[in-house]
């Protein structure tokens, strides 16, 4: 190399660098996440649900996922954790009142669908938004704590001596909420999301088993009985009155026509029978079974 008239290579000529690893596009992640179902990834269309983690779902989706956990290709990795349709909330989402753009070049997709009721904030993932778990009103963050702080200190004091967890008001249904547990945010960073996830299955681990219900425990108790206990309840005596007396009078019947057979007997043929005492064995019935004897 060299003393050719060409140009003598350097160290970046020789050797080749490892290329940098690719990055998602943020902003298109953060569209996927408030646009678009977690589950389908189709657009975001009434009923939307969300989950304990702040998932947002179409309810369409969630139903045919529970019916066919094969429907999605990842639908257990991301909603493993929905048992039933119990563990969503649909949600009572606020729909964007700004019209469309009427430039061409901008995209329909861009545009959020939904906003803030109480300061109008776009749903877009700039501002973080939450959901009450008691009714599912979605509100932005900011705008709930504007409201809630609305109240007097007094106010506040009263509330929490009235009872040990002070409950709030939601600003647009009128629904009790408690601050500490209701509310629930949507799409959270991967921390908070992880540390909801562990709540949730501790919380699930410390449910009690389901109790049996009051009818198969009866049933079970019925099938526990020895068979001799259930032959003598089949064979007790009706307590309907005209069966008991229907009963009565076909013994009665029975005995009458029993004693007018043995009134036309003869006293050879009646000896066969006996009257039910001890008889003394003769030498036809000695060392026999007979019911003559």
């Amino acid at each position: 190399m060299g003393n050719d008239g060409g140009s003598i290579p350097d160290r970046r000529d020789l050797v080749r660098n490892k290329p940098k690893a690719e990055q998602a596009d943020k902003a298109n992640q953060t569209k996927a996440r408030w646009f678009y179902c977690a589950l389908s990834k189709r657009k975001l269309q009434e009923p939307v649900v969300s989950c304990a983690l702040g998932k947002l779902y179409n309810k369409d989706a969630i139903i045919e996922y529970l019916l066919d956990k094969s429907a999605y290709g990842d639908g257990e990795k991301i909603c493993s954790h929905i048992r039933s349709l119990k563990d969503v909330k649909k949600l009572a989402l606020t729909p964007n009142p700004a019209p469309p753009s009427t430039d061409p070049s901008s995209d329909s997709t861009d545009r959020p669908q939904f906003v803030c009721p109480l300061t109008l904030k776009e749903m877009n993932g700039v501002q973080p938004f939450v959901y009450l778990s008691t009714c599912g009103c979605v509100f932005s963050q900011a705008g709930l704590k504007a409201v809630a702080g609305s109240s007097s200190p007094k106010e506040k004091e009263k509330a929490q001596e009235e009872s040990e967890k002070s409950l709030d008001l939601c600003p647009q249904c009128g629904k009790k909420y408690a601050a500490a547990d209701d509310i629930v945010p949507l799409n959270p960073p991967l921390e908070e999301e992880e540390t909801r996830r562990f709540a949730l299955e501790r919380k699930r681990l410390l449910e009690p088993l389901k109790k049996k219900s009051k009818k198969r425990k009866i049933d079970g108790d019925a099938e526990d009985e020895p068979p001799a206990k259930k032959l003598a309840e089949h064979l007790k005596p009706s307590l309907n009155p005209s069966i008991a007396g229907a009963s009565r009078a076909v013994v009665s019947e029975l005995a009458m026509g029993d004693a007018k057979r043995k009134a036309g007997m003869s006293d050879a043929v009646k000896s066969l029978y006996g009257d039910g005492s001890k008889r003394k064995e003769t030498f036809m019935t000695m060392g026999t079974f007979t019911r003559y004897a």
